[in-house]
């Protein structure tokens, strides 16, 4: 036997270097599929639903236990392809994959990723777009829209205006998935600009829009996030790369003080799906020529990383009766951020909850009692791929039959019309009102 071309068999991957081209459908499956067959120990790879045209919505989980919940184990997503003329990110996120997966057991960052985390990763939400463009063109190409020439990226509920657009395969489809795991954190990607956006994208004034933004409770969380990924790529960080867009001063922008816009898919995550998402917007180009592609990849991939690894932000923990049985749908929040649609425990009786380092009183509601309080402090560094845990035991006799078994869904209205001032982060000093009044005269 040939004993040193059988060592060299034994340690070529598996799976042959992905190619920096554009993969269609076919091309896209065959690899998805081939990470799954011979990764399968770590990867699942299943569909969440079919475009208009029949073509599936792929999703790679990468995880130790990736086909099964686990409990302490937070849930990821990344999302690309919603427009199906911007393109970069559908390419990153095959060769995040590959770069994963041929990483797990020699790289130690990325195999304690893969043990701590169930990555989601869908490369592509809107593939009968993609197939439509024909001419590709920086700017706007045909294929932008889904098959019924419907913006996915317009077409989820939204929080502030009636949004009566038809619910699209794609949107009905990843609005389903959403409640099929429980996300943290993710982002979508997207082209056209080269900045890291994060929520709102629509308002009101009770958020902040008269000042030309729109806050969330949890705005030093998310501006946190945009930068964790802006300052890790070289170019976005310069905030002016793209000399047809305007200036975002660190590469970093709230959606609102961008443009608005209704029915966003990070506005529904955050919202309803108790899920912190950005948008990603990586190319000043929508659909650059492929032999761009390698440097995407280089200026993009420290970012995509270390932004994953932001799923283990804050505390998180199970929620007990005296009996030690995990309580669902039990609501779990900081005191002065609370959400307008509360974030439960789910049906484990987990929380999680994205918090920078710092004290923190958090409100604990069982549905019809007075709230439990507990202290919490995130220290300034961060447990080894993991939150701070922190269960919490509730002083109830016995399982509490009121709970219902699954949360509650939230109403698909409108929900901050005519509310009040909601939290402090959106109450802006004089500082911030005057140099908002300078964006508008000078935008």
């Amino acid at each position: 036997m040939d004993f040193p071309c059988l060592w060299l068999g034994l340690l070529l991957p598996l799976v042959a270097a992905l190619d920096f081209n554009y993969h269609h459908q076919e091309g896209m499956e065959a690899f998805l599929k081939t990470v799954a067959q011979n990764y399968s120990s770590i990867t699942h790879l299943h569909s969440i639903g079919k475009s208009v045209k029949g073509r599936n919505l792929w999703v790679l989980v990468v995880g130790r236990f990736p086909k099964e919940h686990r409990i302490g184990i937070p849930e990821f997503k990344y999302v690309a392809n919603m427009h199906g003329d911007e393109t970069v990110g559908r390419e990153l996120l095959l060769h995040l994959i590959d770069y994963l997966v041929t990483s797990d057991g020699k790289d130690p960052e990325i195999t304690n990723l893969i043990n701590s985390t169930r990555i989601h990763i869908m490369p592509s939400m809107n593939p009968d777009g993609f197939e439509a463009v024909k001419k590709p063109d920086c700017y706007y190409s045909i294929g932008r829209e889904n098959y019924n020439q419907y913006d996915l990226n317009r077409n989820f509920p939204d929080a502030f205006e009636y949004n009566n657009v038809s619910r699209q395969p794609e949107t009905v489809a990843v609005m389903k998935w959403l409640k099929t795991e429980t996300f943290v954190l993710s982002a979508n990607l997207h082209g056209g600009a080269l900045v890291a956006s994060y929520p709102f994208d629509n308002g009101v004034q009770a958020t902040g829009a008269l000042y030309s933004r729109s806050l969330t409770p949890d705005d030093d969380v998310f501006q946190y996030l945009a930068h964790t990924y802006a300052s890790r790529n070289p170019n976005m960080k310069k905030g002016d790369e793209c000399k047809n867009k305007m200036n975002f001063p660190n590469g970093v922008t709230n959606g609102y003080s961008w443009y608005p816009l209704q029915g966003g898919m990070q506005d529904y995550n955050y919202i309803w799906a108790q899920c912190f998402e950005i948008t990603l917007e990586l190319s000043c180009c929508k659909y650059p020529r492929e032999e761009k592609l390698p440097s995407f990849w280089n200026n993009n991939k420290a970012s995509l990383i270390e932004y994953i690894k932001q799923v283990h932000l804050g505390v998180k923990g199970q929620v007990f009766d005296q009996n030690g049985n995990p309580l669902p749908n039990v609501i779990v929040e900081v005191q002065d951020r609370k959400h307008i649609c509360p974030y439960r425990t789910n049906k484990y009786g987990e929380y999680y909850l994205l918090l920078l380092p710092g004290s923190y009183i958090i409100n604990v509601t069982v549905p019809g009692h007075d709230p439990h309080i507990t202290k919490v402090i995130i220290p300034e560094k961060s447990q080894n791929f993991s939150a701070l845990k922190k269960d919490i035991l509730l002083p109830f006799q016995g399982q509490l039959d009121s709970i219902p078994v699954s949360n509650p869904s939230c109403p698909m209205i409108p929900l901050y019309r005519n509310l009040p001032d909601h939290s402090a982060a959106t109450k802006p000093s004089l500082f911030l009102f005057l140099v908002s009044l300078l964006h508008i005269f000078f935008k």
